[in-house]
């Protein structure tokens, strides 16, 4: 019966053109299978029907036929075919992308038009017809995608994926910011599901830890063009695994790789832990228990200072309802003759100093704290009023400079203190645990058990000699921060010049090492130091000594009695008073400065406690 249809097909197809043009005279559409009468040598009938156009009349396209006998006649010629008329979003897309700059239109994509099937989803198709033109790119074929997407493997990523089907954009200027985004973006999408990744066996923390990374944080904030994205290690196409001889991440091509923006990189260099995972006990051991100690450290130092600060604030509190309540009774404390003479505390070295420790710590804090919590909205918004992540690194490592020249300061006054000045009694080892030297004694542990009774109202508050244990520990951590900011900040400063002699997972350290300690000392000296200095009750809402050096001398009596005691038993406190106190002016601009400088760092303090509250990484 089949083989007698398909005689017959072909006499069937002429008695429809004979009939035809009579019947498109009246009006009527014009039946597809006339049209395939003339041009079925050219257009398989079968192959016609089971295409996506098989549904519709050849006039639905060719719609400048209307009159069938003078198209026969060839008295109507035929213009091109404006698929847009049905595509309306493919070809909104389409006049979109790259493609219509270069001229290709839809049928240079499409060239089986009339035999065009539904490729539901099959990227083995888009591969095959991308490579047509774009053959340079044919190593994609051989790269853990193509070779998945040949498989059938519909969850590796194909040309789709990445450039879209229609809507394929230009990269233009490769080290423009959309061209460094897309280099990434587009990655992430796929990588990012961790379903897809798992079923797929695939490593699945590749973004969680880019994003953690310096690059992927200057990525997520809006600067991709500084950075390092995904493809300028793994390449945009030949991504190989990391043990095929031709991959860009294979240890033999690892400082080629990373030369590309390391131009000094070294192999020793090369042994950075791109996707190092701290958590990860078993593959990264250091990194594991390095952030596990700086994680230590940084709880046991909140853990004890906010306990003691808390504690402070309720004694300090109830001790200035008491004061109040004496002076309601007309119990007045201030007996004692020149109460308010000013002594010298400071001289204008330290002050210098103290303005020195000031302006560079909250310069690092401000352009620190929006790369350490990347992912807060307003770290974007302080990145953007900088003018970018190269403007805030810029001022990052100019406050750097600042705290390393403080710091040579206060190392010059030590060996001073030590082994120059002629004005202090004793040897370097008895001025070191003297009462003038910041360096922590015996004394310190009488001093914090008095003050802890005082804080549970088992004794008096304790007075204190030239220096107390919190500006002891102040002092002390300066040297630790140094140690351990300084020098891993100076690592991740100059990766190069490191990356010489240390091996890469160094700079993983550093990076843990910079950020946790950091983390430390912005939210020990916002809360703690600020409540020491200026919070506390009796100095609220800020002691002004280190910004003129001035004290008075009942203050002085009261807080540092034994410092008092020892200057009269040597005859020396009127070699510390004060021959004229600070000008007005002085005061009123200095003053301002510390406010503002109080109110900015109370300010980091409350976002870091939001980025913390919100679920920041």
């Amino acid at each position: 019966m089949q083989f007698v249809f398909c005689r017959l097909l072909p006499f069937l197809m002429l008695l429809i053109a004979w009939a035809s043009p009579s019947l498109a005279e009246q009006g009527m559409a014009i039946d597809p299978a006339t049209c395939l009468g003339c041009h079925g040598d050219k257009i398989p009938v079968r192959a016609f029907a089971e295409s996506v156009h098989g549904k519709n009349a050849c006039t639905s396209c060719h719609v400048d036929i209307t009159d069938l006998a003078k198209h026969m006649r060839k008295e109507i010629k035929v213009q091109k075919v404006q698929c847009e008329r049905c595509h309306k979003k493919q070809n909104a897309e389409h006049y979109a992308s790259v493609h219509i700059t270069k001229g290709v239109m839809c049928a240079d994509c499409h060239t089986d038009i009339h035999v065009h099937k539904y490729w539901k989803g099959d990227k083995r198709i888009v591969v095959a017809k991308c490579i047509q033109c774009h053959d340079k790119e044919s190593v994609y074929q051989k790269s853990v995608h193509g070779k998945a997407v040949a498989a059938g493997n519909m969850d590796s990523a194909a040309c789709n994926d990445c450039h879209g089907l229609h809507e394929i954009k230009p990269l233009g200027d490769p080290k423009s910011r959309a061209n460094r985004e897309f280099h990434t973006k587009v990655c992430l999408k796929c990588h990012s599901d961790e379903a897809m990744m798992k079923r797929n066996n695939v490593f699945n923390v590749a973004v969680k830890t880019y994003m953690e990374s310096y690059h992927g944080k200057n990525y997520r904030l809006g600067f991709p063009e500084k950075v390092a994205g995904c493809a300028d290690c793994h390449t945009a196409h030949s991504v190989l695994p990391k043990d095929d001889p031709n991959s860009s991440v294979n240890p033999a091509n690892l400082v080629n790789t990373c030369a590309k923006c390391h131009s000094k990189a070294t192999v020793l260099f090369t042994k950075f832990y791109a996707h190092g995972e701290h958590s990860d006990r078993e593959k990264y051991p250091i990194l594991y228990y390095t952030f596990l100690a700086m994680t230590g450290l940084l709880l046991s130092t909140f853990t004890i200072f906010w306990i003691h600060t808390l504690l402070w604030m309720f004694r300090g509190f109830v001790e200035n309802r008491e004061k109040a309540a004496k002076l309601a009774n007309g119990e007045h404390h201030h007996v004692m003759p020149d109460a308010h003479k000013q002594y010298r505390r400071f001289n204008r070295v330290h002050i210098f100093m103290h303005i020195l420790v000031i302006t560079s710590f909250l310069g690092l804090s401000l352009t620190g704290l929006p790369l350490k919590f990347s992912t807060q909205h307003w770290a974007i918004s302080l990145m953007n009023l900088y003018g970018g992540s190269a403007n805030a690194g810029f001022i990052h490592r100019i406050c750097a400079g600042i705290t390393f020249v403080y710091f040579g300061m206060a190392l010059f006054m030590s060996i001073n203190f030590l082994f120059i000045r002629k004005d202090l009694p004793g040897n370097p080892i008895q001025r070191l645990f003297g009462p003038d030297s910041l360096c922590f004694n015996l004394r310190d542990i009488m001093d914090v058990t008095r003050m802890v009774r005082w804080f549970f109202f088992r004794g008096p508050k304790p007075t204190f000699e030239r220096w107390t244990y919190w500006e002891k520990f102040d002092f002390v951590a300066v040297f630790w921060g140094m140690f351990a900011i300084g020098g891993s900040g100076l690592m991740l400063w100059f990766p190069e010049f490191f990356g010489m002699f240390l091996p890469g997972w160094a700079f993983n350290v550093a990076t843990i090492v910079h950020s946790d300690e950091a983390l430390l000392a912005t939210g020990f000296i916002f809360s703690v130091h600020f409540f020491n200095t200026h919070g506390r009750p009796e100095k609220f809402p800020m002691d002004f000594v280190i910004f003129n050096g001035q004290i008075g001398k009942e203050e002085m009596l009261e807080e540092r009695g034994d410092q008092w005691k020892r200057y009269e038993e040597l005859g020396v406190t009127e070699q510390y008073a004060c021959k004229r106190t600070s000008g007005v002016a002085y005061d009123f601009l200095v003053k301002g400065f510390g406010f503002t400088a109080l109110f900015t760092g109370i300010s980091l303090l409350l976002l870091m406690i939001l980025a913390f509250i919100s679920g920041a990484e």
